[in-house]
């Protein structure tokens, strides 16, 4: 029989088996080997991405595909570089499970594909603002439920929302908590035992490195180089139980924040070795690092050799580097990350070295997720301490050269070097010291949006703050102090609220910064988690009690406090005259203020006690005010000779009339 007249008779017949009913799924075989994937592994109905399905299997190219019945429609079909490949884009409307039937020689085989009905108000969910505190997790060193996660996972199979369950490939890398690069068995239901924690500490978001599987042969601990979008790693949990996890979160008032990695995956992804596309990711012979020069995109005397570098050069060797120009790349991203989002519940997304990504692509990606999603928050990594260049990546920021990145917020790196640099500074010039903390905020006028700006003093990348500070818990109460008053949203490394410090008993790594939490395993001798355990922690720990009490004391006093969530800031420069000279005195004072509530905080970073000059805060305050001392909770009365300790801060809420 000729093939054309063959494949009519295999879809007359799948027609005729459908007829005005439902679909006879016995009339056609399950694809067991056909099919190795489709993704994304559900939908949902209400959706305004459209959804193109994007299935694997050997030669599946050569076959046509088919969905019985009226729920889920296809409209077009695009094929790839790689005969492995289908791009199916399909209308949705109604919900159910279906089938994909791919038909060829008379043959037919279906794999199914669920749609669920939209949760009501799942466009309109709220995400995290100026008014939430963001506690930064990573988890494979916060805690350990199950022990038996903490082997190289043999390979077996899970539930992962889709019609079938995911066949989880075999994980290489190991447990040893005596290796700071290796995996040291946290995982997602340790992060549950311990949201009371995280709550009672005033956090209000979570945001944890990424759970996605990485499956690399070493350092897969971090989750920055993925192995699969869709899974998370079973050493983690899986996607169920991040799903819990997120459900569990939100029972205690805690939003979730996903983060997500757009730029790269790893080299031990499925596709590396069968891409759909040739283009799929950057191919550069010989191979070729991106130069890490963010000023290339706005730089109008900049080369393009320099931009494509920039563009498409591998971040590391073991990180290829994504094609989002390819729009089939930029699609598949778009959906994923919507995908993750409605099938979790999510309350945000951190974007993960944002400016390595096509800049044009890039926003595209930032507006659909946005148009599906209009009120959700997106801050991105972009890693640059000069301000213009930084802002340069919000949204709406008016550049010259009209780009628009609709990237709704960013981290605040230059006031994180601005607060390292200055706490560390004992005799200073007039530029140095607290000065910088001002001179970083005075140019608050380069941004677009302040409230969308993420405040941080250190993250998971950076050395532990108590290294840093020398170990001086005076300038970590300063770091905090700053980090619960400024602008913006702010966000706490975990561990740094008890000054967390670099493990000493091996080479200087991301890993010995990257500490496990005292009492997150079984066995663990100090446990940080407890206020009996924070009281009696060994020499190493000696400040935890009375750190932990302070950052708490801050941040739950934060929740509450509109004029520092919300509002404006009047700062004032530490000068005054000796003679024709012009002395800083190494400290800063600002107010945060609303119409109907202000607070006043002093940051004196000096080694001796200063007395405070009320009057020359006169232009917002004429006379003596009274108020309540956050810190002690006791009354104080803000006048001329009051006295700010050494290496203290001052934080006054003003008495409400």
């Amino acid at each position: 029989m000729n093939k054309t007249i063959l494949a009519l008779t295999t879809s007359l017949a799948l027609a005729a088996s459908c007829g005005t009913g439902a679909f006879d799924a016995s009339s056609v075989e399950d694809a067991v080997s056909q099919v190795s994937r489709v993704e994304p592994l559900s939908w949902w109905t209400g959706m305004k991405t459209p959804l193109q399905l994007m299935v694997q299997g050997p030669g599946i190219s050569s076959y046509e595909v088919s969905i019985p019945g009226k729920g889920l429609k296809v409209k077009e079909v695009h094929r790839a570089d790689s005969p492995d490949y289908l791009f199916v884009d399909v209308e949705v409307s109604a919900p159910g499970t279906y089938y994909l039937v791919f038909s060829k020689d008379g043959q037919s085989f279906k794999y199914p594909y669920i749609v669920r009905e939209r949760e009501k108000g799942s466009a309109a969910r709220e995400s995290f603002t100026q008014a939430d505190m963001i506690y930064l997790i990573m988890p494979d060193r916060f805690a350990s439920a199950f022990g038996d996660n903490d082997s190289a996972w043999q390979g077996g199979e899970y539930f992962d929302g889709s019609a079938r369950p995911w066949s989880v490939p075999a994980t290489p890398d190991k447990v040893d908590r005596m290796d700071p690069v290796a995996r040291h068995g946290g995982d997602i239901q340790g992060m549950i035992n311990h949201l009371d924690y995280v709550a009672d500490l005033g956090a209000t978001a979570i945001w944890c490195t990424p759970l996605l599987l990485d499956n690399q042969p070493a350092e897969s601990y971090h989750g920055y180089a993925c192995a699969d979008y869709y899974h998370i790693d079973p050493r983690f949990g899986d996607n169920e139980h991040y799903k819990l996890f997120v459900e569990k979160a939100h029972e205690k008032g805690i939003k979730v924040i996903m983060d997500i990695v757009t730029n790269h995956c790893g080299t031990a992804h499925w596709w590396m070795d069968n891409p759909p596309f040739k283009d799929w990711y950057h191919v550069n012979e010989p191979y070729m690092q991106m130069n890490a020069l963010f000023s290339v995109y706005m730089d109008p005397n900049a080369a393009k050799v320099d931009r494509d570098r920039q563009e498409s050069g591998w971040f590391v060797p073991s990180m290829p580097d994504m094609n989002l120009d390819n729009p089939y790349v930029l699609r598949y991203f778009q959906q994923w990350a919507v995908w993750w989002i409605e099938y979790a519940g999510l309350d945000g997304l951190r974007v993960d070295t944002y400016p390595y990504n096509e800049p044009g692509p890039m926003s595209r990606w930032c507006k659909a997720v946005t148009d599906e999603y209009p009120n959700m928050n997106i801050v991105g990594e972009c890693w640059d301490y000069n301000i213009p260049q930084l802002a340069y990546w919000q949204k709406d920021n008016p550049n010259k050269d009209g780009f628009n990145s609709n990237l709704p917020s960013i981290m605040d790196f230059p006031l994180e070097h601005a607060i390292h640099q200055a706490l560390n500074e004992e005799k200073v010039n007039w530029d140095e010291g607290m000065t910088r903390i001002y001179s970083v905020l005075a140019q608050d006028f380069v941004y677009k949006d302040l409230s969308h700006m993420l405040t941080f003093f250190a993250n998971h990348d950076h050395a532990r703050t108590g290294d840093t500070f020398g170990q001086d818990p005076r300038k970590m109460k300063l770091a905090l102090a700053l980090l619960s008053t400024v602008r913006g949203i702010p966000q706490l490394y975990y561990g740094d609220e008890m000054m967390f410090l670099e493990r000493k008993d091996c080479p200087s790594h991301d890993g010995a910064k990257r500490i496990d939490f005292p009492g997150g395993w079984e066995g663990d001798e100090t446990d940080l988690f407890t206020a009996i355990g924070r009281a009696h922690a060994p020499a190493q720990y000696a400040h935890a009690a009375e750190l932990h009490d302070y950052a708490r004391t801050l941040f739950r006093w934060r929740k509450g406090c509109k004029a520092v969530q919300e509002g404006k800031t009047l700062h004032f420069l530490s000068r005054h005259n000796e003679g024709a000279r012009n002395i800083t005195d190494n400290t800063y004072s600002f107010f945060r203020y609303l119409p109907e509530e202000a607070v006043f905080v002093y940051i004196n970073n000096c080694n001796e006690p200063r007395t405070l000059d009320w009057s020359h805060y006169r232009e917002f305050v004429d006379g003596p005010v009274t108020g309540r001392d956050v810190v002690s909770g006791e009354k104080v009365t803000l006048q001329d000779g009051l006295t700010i300790g050494p290496k203290e801060a001052l934080i006054v809420e003003f008495e409400r009339n």
